[in-house]
């Protein structure tokens, strides 16, 4: 079996769970098919064939990347399945399969209808992004949810796409790259104190990720508690003007246990910060899996978290880290949003004081990412779906 990967991040140039995933899964495919081909957007890299996104210059940014896809599309080598990752690759995903005759399946690690916020980020291209991404699962000959939760998201997003063309294949995590490191330099280089408990938040500036929730809730944690966000690109100057504020808030409240990190850091010190921390908190207000959670397991590390979407299928509450429930129907409902906050710095502030409890629930959390999410079985299951979607084309061409 041949593949084509159509993807928009692919390493080194990665910065979501989507390319992570991707990242992970190439590797493992090698494995169990005869060739994988990989087209992704941006810079030229090893392992790639990528495509820019500058042009047409000028043009609004959903447009730009159709453009791409056009050009990666077109690139595609002759192969026996094609397989788009977000709506980003989808378009390309769609005109390669009906030129070239081959199943189209699309992993759903996020849905539009499901980020309506994402129009202050790109405008009229969200109409177009939501479009490519509803054309895409109507051709689609499987579809992959990274979550059992994602299901009933999908459906109700896409009520056309049947059951049997759902797939569940969950994201995983390297336990050989993410696991703990005791060498906590890089805290020292950050000028991170460690006389008392350590929260990290790694991820980007979106209204996804909430993390402006997790700065409010911070004002309520305990005065020993040091915060340390690993937190960059904002999606909006909207929202990034709307965490400044409330970082800065923060800060003068708590000064001297709150740190931002805007740049990106290198994942081997990701990893050290993973590991230092004492927990780690996720206040996602979307969230179809949660890569970043298994990351922060592998290194020992209990999780506190919204739960939202996947979540509770990766973070047992209880047993690996804590949930906090949030309901994404009241997001603007300011009482309930408020309630939620503080609900947040409740949870971190019981695991807080009781480390002991939170050590264990990062050395369970460890062993299930061992025992649950290892890329290996997850590119097996992907190659059942490409002989699934397969079987569905040849039906749907009677």
């Amino acid at each position: 079996m041949r593949v084509s990967i159509l993807t928009r991040e692919y390493p080194p140039h990665i910065y979501g769970g989507a390319g992570v995933h991707v990242g992970q899964l190439v590797p493992q495919l090698a494995k169990f098919t005869d060739s994988v081909d990989v087209q992704c957007m941006g810079e030229p890299r090893e392992g790639a064939t990528a495509h820019s996104e500058a042009y047409p210059e000028g043009a609004n940014a959903a447009l730009r990347t159709v453009a791409a896809d056009v050009s990666m599309a077109a690139a595609i080598p002759e192969v026996d399945v094609v397989h788009a990752h977000t709506w980003y690759a989808q378009f390309a995903g769609i005109l390669a399969s009906e030129f070239q005759d081959i199943p189209l399946v699309v992993t759903a690690h996020s849905l539009e209808p499901d980020r309506p916020w994402k129009v202050e980020q790109l405008g009229g291209g969200y109409r177009v992004s939501s479009w490519v991404e509803k054309t895409a699962y109507e051709n689609a000959d499987a579809v992959i949810a990274v979550s059992a939760a994602m299901i009933k998201n999908i459906q109700d997003a896409y009520p056309f796409v049947e059951t049997e063309r759902i797939h569940v294949v969950k994201n995983g995590i390297d336990p050989e790259e993410f696991k703990p490191d005791p060498d906590d330099a890089v805290l020292a280089e950050l000028g991170v104190p460690r006389d008392g408990p350590l929260v990290v938040f790694v991820g980007r500036i979106t209204r996804q990720k909430g993390l402006v929730h997790l700065v409010r809730a911070a004002q309520e944690f305990d005065e020993n508690v040091t915060l340390l966000l690993l937190a960059g690109a904002p999606d909006t100057p909207e929202i990034a003007a709307e965490f400044q504020e409330a970082f800065g808030e923060l800060n003068q409240r708590r000064p001297g246990r709150v740190f931002w990190v805007q740049e990106m850091l290198p994942r081997e010190k990701v990893r050290q910060v993973l590991t230092a921390a004492d927990l780690f908190a996720c206040p996602s207000v979307y969230e179809p899996l949660g890569i970043v959670n298994l990351e922060a397991m592998a290194c020992e590390t209990a999780v506190v978290a919204s739960a939202v979407g996947g979540i509770p299928e990766v973070v047992v509450d209880g047993e690996t880290g804590l949930l906090v429930p949030y309901d994404p129907a009241r997001a603007g409902d300011a009482e309930f949003v408020a309630g939620f906050e503080s609900d947040f710095a409740a949870r971190i502030n019981e695991l807080a004081r009781d480390l002991d409890r939170a050590h264990a629930m990062g050395k369970a959390g460890r062993q299930r990412c061992i025992d649950e999410f290892s890329w290996e079985k997850i590119a097996q299951e992907t190659v059942e779906v490409y002989r699934a979607a397969a079987e569905h084309r040849k039906a749907r061409r009677g």
